[in-house]
């Protein structure tokens, strides 16, 4: 009897295991359609980010690249242009430089017209009395002029009655 006792509490037993296997294998798969609910959409999601974010890195890769190339060229114009700037001012200073140079000179003949201007100022004064003395002959002429107008008025009237008598 002790023997059939432990077969049944065995067999109990076993359907016991049984039952607590069979649960706990219901309850792992409710649990994992569970996280299947999450895992699988998160796992889609995260695979649709990542093929973005791939394609947004190469769509920004591709823009440095035709950034890069763009950049190239304005700077290779740049520095041609530069050049030339720098060569304009290396000319600029060498024409200032004769500039001077010439701003000199000039410089130099300016003082030797000081002379000239010191004859002119004589000439200017001389031009000042001779004024004066031009005044004294116009008024002298004009004196004249007065003198041989009443000359020609008191001879020409009884010129113009004698004329009536000569035959020429």
């Amino acid at each position: 009897m002790v023997a059939t006792l432990n077969s049944r509490e065995e067999d109990k037993q076993q359907v016991t295991d049984q039952e607590g296997i069979t649960r706990l294998s219901e309850v792992f798969e409710t649990s994992a359609r569970r996280w299947e609910l999450i895992i699988y959409p998160s796992m889609f999601a995260f695979v649709v980010l990542a093929a973005y974010g791939f394609f947004l890195i190469y769509r920004l890769a591709g823009d440095m690249h035709y950034m890069v190339i763009s950049v190239d060229t304005h700077m290779s114009v740049l520095s041609s242009n530069m050049q030339s700037m720098s060569e304009n001012m290396g000319q600029m200073t060498t024409n200032i430089r004769t500039m001077t140079v010439s701003l000199d000179s000039m410089e130099h003949k300016m003082g030797t017209l000081q002379p000239i201007l010191a004859s002119m100022e004589s000439m200017d004064e001389s031009m000042k009395s001779l004024n004066a003395s031009t005044r004294a002959m116009t008024f002298a002429t004009q004196g004249m002029q007065h003198d041989m107008s009443r000359l020609n008025h008191n001879v020409g009237r009884p010129m113009s009655f004698m004329n009536s008598f000569m035959p020429w």
